[in-house]
């Protein structure tokens, strides 16, 4: 399985503030993926939030384009070691798109465009922590760096953060996705070193 490393800037370590342990500072931004990159049409684009009963809630990109979106400034931590402080986003909130879906899960799966999932406690995707971002930096987002739209889930590494998202399924329980099923941390969080299972 190739690794796209595009732009990948060295790995110096810097004491810079916001930096976790085990992170080098970056101002380029690194392209990393575990298969091709697809070009998702925007007519055949489409998210939908399956629940743990199997009601589903779904938007196409105009839908999805109505709703209120926010924009954030967060940095990002890549679990090959590489940070990007100070990045920004536009995007639509979790919060936004399970407002009037009912559910008692605790877990999610995300789904992406060419099979990539990646688990997510939901309470890491509400109160303001998690989006789906479809600018950078003022510009649509680019389809190298998740484009049309990724999951933007700033406090954990940034695999947790799926490219080219197109679904956000609810369960009861947690299921390992594509990179923790080949041993990645189930969780990801950075400044606690959670890069591989028994971190």
């Amino acid at each position: 399985m190739g690794i796209i490393s595009r732009g990948f800037g060295g790995r110096r370590r810097e004491s810079v503030p916001g930096l976790p342990p085990g992170q080098y500072l970056t101002h380029d931004f690194p392209v990393l993926s575990a298969g091709p990159t697809p070009r998702i049409p925007l007519d055949r684009w489409r998210f939908t939030v399956t629940t743990e009963t199997g009601e589903k809630t779904s938007w196409d990109w105009k839908e999805f384009q109505a709703l209120p979106a926010e924009d954030v400034t967060v940095d990002i931590h890549c679990v090959t070691k590489w940070s990007k402080l100070g990045t920004t986003w536009r995007g639509v909130s979790i919060e936004t798109l399970l407002e009037n879906v009912d559910t008692v899960a605790e877990y999610s799966m995300v789904h992406s465009f060419g099979g990539y999932t990646t688990n997510v406690p939901l309470e890491d995707l509400l109160d303001g922590k998690a989006w789906i971002a479809y600018q950078f930096d003022g510009e649509d987002l680019h389809p190298e760096h998740g484009g049309p739209a990724r999951l933007l889930i700033p406090h954990l590494y940034f695999w947790k953060s799926a490219k080219w998202v197109n679904g956000l399924q609810l369960m009861p329980e947690d299921e390992p996705g594509f990179w923790e099923a080949a041993g990645y941390h189930m969780y990801g969080d950075p400044w606690r070193e959670q890069r591989y299972q028994g971190d």
